[in-house]
């Protein structure tokens, strides 16, 4: 598979994201435990296309199942969302895709700025943001919505509810495009992204594909990543779903092979394209869990009806 890498940045270094002068980290709890860690993102270097984010995302023993600013993609950062093209703004990080002349350094990167908590508790927030072009001019309003509860049917497992609305606030009309829609096909990144640590054996499976290209590109109610990290090898879970028929329209895009990553591809093959004022809006469930979940328990989680997996289940009690 080819790479997404996009390396040989001109600049390395950047200390960690936190939150805004002077304010406490916002975390989300679940049974006394921290399971995430959000991020504002805004001292990170400019190509990378400073954003707020989620890391460390924890399963409730403590495994920590994503990464930031890892060595191949400086740009990827923990649980969050971005968009490689906006209106020509790249609100992703790194190189931009150029059609005829594919990845390229260009001075392009935009920000996203934190505006305030509309909502924020130990399992919930819902916080305000700016999308902003090079110069700062405001090209996005988003209100993005994360919420943590226990699932029950499943000991050792912990649900996030994400969601996001982009609402085009330019004052003229707003193209979201990804290299796929730049000329690259099958690089319909961009949206909501998950980027994984290092994994050892890892396997991703839909209710009736599994592997890399069997469900690269696929439309899903739900896809799900299976493997081992850290020092020890702790084995781990995490499923995405589809929570409305718009994200269930978009496919999912997945990297094993090259990098660990896995996403929803909300410009996947052409532009959503903004009048002014109007809003995409996004809607996902995530399950994060100890072991390794069968097919079979990722749709009792989440109420889907499904067919038999034959992957054993060696999720934790």
């Amino acid at each position: 598979m080819t790479s997404d890498r996009s390396s040989g940045s001109p600049s390395t270094g950047s200390g960690p994201a936190g939150c805004a002068p002077g304010e406490a980290p916002a975390t989300l709890v679940v049974a006394g435990r921290e399971v995430a860690r959000w991020s504002s993102g805004e001292d990170l270097a400019p190509e990378l296309s400073p954003r707020p984010f989620l890391h460390p995302v924890l399963t409730l023993a403590g495994t920590v199942v994503s990464d930031r600013e890892p060595e191949d993609h400086r740009w990827h950062l923990g649980v969050g969302v971005a968009i490689q093209d906006v209106g020509g703004v790249n609100l992703w990080g790194g190189r931009t895709y150029v059609r005829g002349q594919g990845y390229t350094w260009l001075d392009d990167h935009g920000t996203v700025t934190h505006e305030g908590w509309a909502e924020r508790r130990p399992d919930t927030f819902t916080e305000r943001l700016t999308w902003r072009g090079r110069a700062g001019t405001a090209l996005l309003e988003e209100r993005r919505t994360v919420r943590a509860a226990p699932v029950q049917p499943l000991p050792g497992c912990w649900r996030m509810s994400f969601s996001f609305a982009l609402r085009n606030v330019s004052g003229d009309r707003l193209s979201l495009g990804s290299p796929a829609t730049n000329g690259r096909p099958g690089a319909g990144y961009g949206g909501f992204f998950w980027r994984f640590p290092p994994l050892t054996s890892p396997r991703v499976f839909t209710e009736d594909r599994s592997g890399e290209q069997g469900v690269h590109g696929w439309t899903a109610p739900w896809i799900a990543v299976t493997a081992g990290t850290g020092p020890n090898g702790a084995a781990f879970t995490v499923a995405v779903a589809a929570a409305d028929d718009a994200t269930l329209g978009d496919p999912w895009f997945v990297r094993l092979s090259s990098y660990p990553g896995l996403g929803s591809s909300l410009a996947a093959d052409s532009p959503v394209v903004l009048a002014p004022e109007a809003a995409a809006t996004r809607r996902f469930t995530a399950l994060v869990a100890d072991g390794v979940l069968t097919g079979a328990d990722v749709a009792a989680a989440l109420d889907i009806p499904t067919t038999p997996d034959p992957t054993p289940s060696t999720r934790e009690a």
